[in-house]
């Protein structure tokens, strides 16, 4: 009788490694994000002309809590990072229907890592 347990350490590392660089990298991008919209998005999208006026609410709300979100952000997209290097590095083996069977999961967390670190370089110049 199959079972869809992993065979080994390594699938189970592989599948835990692919869901957590994408938990990580979202929590990153959601912190960044946080950390920018007080002084650099707006800043950014009021030379190109759009309203940022929305951005009000989550920067009033994140602001007292910028010291805390910087290195947090940091930390999570790092460990985002590092952990689909890994996944590259090995070979992908994945449980069907895990998060990382899915196609364009791995270019999507990467285009996730470069906008958060785009966020965060925006949250830490212009603050």
């Amino acid at each position: 009788m199959p079972s869809d347990r992993p065979e080994n350490l390594s699938q189970t590392s592989t599948v835990a490694g692919a869901n957590g660089a994408v938990i990580l990298t979202a929590g990153g991008l959601a912190a960044a994000f946080a950390v920018a919209s007080c002084c650099g998005l707006p800043f950014i999208l009021t030379t190109l002309g759009l309203g940022t006026a929305w951005f009000y609410g989550i920067a009033v709300l994140a602001a007292p809590h910028r010291a805390i979100l910087l290195p947090v952000a940091a930390l999570c997209l790092a460990g985002g990072a590092a952990l689909l290097w890994r996944q590259r590095r090995t070979v992908a083996v994945c449980a069907p229907g895990g998060v990382c069977d899915r196609p364009g999961v791995r270019a999507l967390t990467a285009l996730g890592l470069a906008a958060g670190i785009v966020l965060l370089y925006l949250g830490y110049a212009y603050a």
